[in-house]
């Protein structure tokens, strides 16, 4: 068969393929089953064989025309970019996200574990500050009380804003630190976060009998609900990736690790916002010398806000289950 003849015999593979882009060039078109999805593909790949023909032939220029302009609207439709949707991104962010992350057995084990040791810390160190001591070391609290021996005072905007970038490279190390050794099959997070949340709760129950008390509190409160909470978040993370190479789902390592990679973009997500919000507060408000009722209350709106977007827009709407 000549080559003419052969690409005339797939004119209909064309039409069908037009037809195709004509339903996709449609404003609310909707989105095409699995099948129409295939056989889009299929026609395209043709129709890029058939214009290779048409080219090396020398066939008539309209046909190879024709054939340039159809695979170009197929390109085009096949690569083409995606319209951002406030809807969709709405969706996404206030349901999807927090759902997911409501459910994610990973973070809760590292949200029980580091605010049950955090807690129990800090109450055997306000009970007896000798237990800070054998926390966290005489060098750290000798430095702790020579931080806040003098009264919040504030600073100018450039210093703040070089302790602003001082604070998210600070904060953020510690949280790639707990997500890092998460990857140790999951176990070797837990030590990570056990050993972050005693030292943070053993100087907070110490500072409630140090001299310098009134200033640490001044200085902490109000940042304190975001950073704490990110560094929840990076331990959930990594504790999911960690995981993810001891219980594959029958997959490869490989590809459950890129699974769960997926999985942990919301959490790692959310980290980073709470580790910026932690680090504007914390460079801009927390050394200044607003009253700490006005540091009080943004810490009390921090954890409201929290709590709604985790807990309140998290809580499973019908027949949601956990995750592994």
């Amino acid at each position: 068969m000549k080559v003419a003849e052969l690409l005339e015999s797939r004119r209909q593979n064309w039409k069908a393929l037009e037809h195709l882009c004509l339903m996709m060039e449609r404003p609310n078109h909707g989105r095409m089953g699995a099948e129409q999805m295939l056989r889009f593909g299929s026609l395209y790949r043709a129709a890029c064989a058939d214009l290779a023909l048409a080219d090396s032939y020398q066939l008539p220029p309209n046909t190879v025309f024709y054939l340039h302009s159809l695979v170009g609207r197929a390109h085009n439709q096949l690569y083409r970019s995606r319209i951002f949707k406030f809807r969709q991104w709405g969706k996404s962010l206030f349901y999807d996200v927090p759902q997911s992350l409501f459910k994610d057995r990973c973070l809760r084990l590292a949200t029980v574990l580091f605010w049950g040791v955090f807690l129990a810390s800090m109450f055997m160190a306000s009970r007896d500050p000798q237990f800070a001591y054998y926390i966290v070391g005489d060098a750290t609290i000798e430095q702790m009380e020579e931080m806040y021996a003098s009264p919040v005072e504030g600073r100018d905007a450039s210093m703040s804003s070089t302790a602003m970038g001082f604070y998210v490279w600070h904060n953020t190390s510690i949280g790639l630190e707990c997500l890092a050794f998460g990857l140790f099959f999951g176990v070797g997070g837990l030590p990570v976060v056990t050993f972050n949340a005693a030292v943070l709760g053993a100087v907070f129950g110490y500072m409630t009998h140090s001299a310098g008390k009134v200033n640490f509190f001044q200085f902490v409160t109000a940042h304190g609900p975001f950073e704490l909470t990110a560094i929840v978040l990076c331990a959930g993370a990594g504790m999911r990736l960690g995981f993810a190479l001891v219980d594959t789902h029958g997959m490869s390592r490989g590809a459950s690790l890129r699974q769960a990679g997926r999985e942990v973009l919301p959490m790692a997500g959310a980290a980073i916002v709470m580790f910026a919000l932690a680090a504007l507060i914390e460079g801009f408000l927390s050394p200044s010398a607003a009253p700490y009722a006005v540091k009080a209350a943004v810490a009390v709106i921090s954890t409201l806000l929290l709590l709604f977007y985790f807990v309140v827009l998290g809580w499973p709407r019908g027949a949601a289950h956990a995750t592994g």
